[in-house]
């Protein structure tokens, strides 16, 4: 078996191979071919079986961490169209880039946001824990007497 920093005989390696490598499971390796988001064309044995050479295992690896991200396999698709189509459409892809990069970031910053509100909760329960009042967080307090730390 080959080791994945080794790299990609001239011939390929099989799809069980390429998973391994990717990371990503068989059926996802079919599923991004079938649905158009691999910018070459998986080479074939003369038994019809894929061989995935290291330009495919590096595309599969934009498109993993792409989708890691959330881009939409549509958009996924789209730039994958653009970079099979050549040059020219440089800007094309810049801008599709950049568009999923602020999109990337409005969700850092809600990430942020909501991981704040646990630091936050956390620090209420420790203090509580540490106080020794824990116990009257959210249990058998009338909601008037109630405050948002639970």
């Amino acid at each position: 078996m080959l080791e994945v920093n080794q790299p990609v005989p001239e011939a390929g390696v099989s799809i069980a191979e390429a998973a391994r490598r990717t990371g990503v499971s068989v059926h996802t390796l079919r599923y991004y071919e079938r649905a158009g988001l691999v910018v070459t064309t998986v080479d074939r044995t003369a038994g019809n079986r894929r061989r995935y050479r290291q330009l495919d295992l590096d595309w599969i690896n934009v498109c993993t961490r792409l989708r890691a991200t959330g881009m939409p396999i549509r958009t996924i698709r789209a730039y994958a169209d653009l970079v099979s189509a050549g040059r020219g459409n440089e800007k094309d892809r810049l801008e599709l880039l950049e568009t999923h990069r602020a999109e990337v970031l409005a969700k850092l910053a809600e990430l942020q946001d909501n991981l704040e509100l646990i630091d936050h909760k956390i620090d209420v329960y420790r203090g509580r824990l540490q106080a020794g009042t824990a116990d009257s967080l959210w249990a058998g307090v009338s909601p008037a007497d109630q405050s948002s730390d639970g």
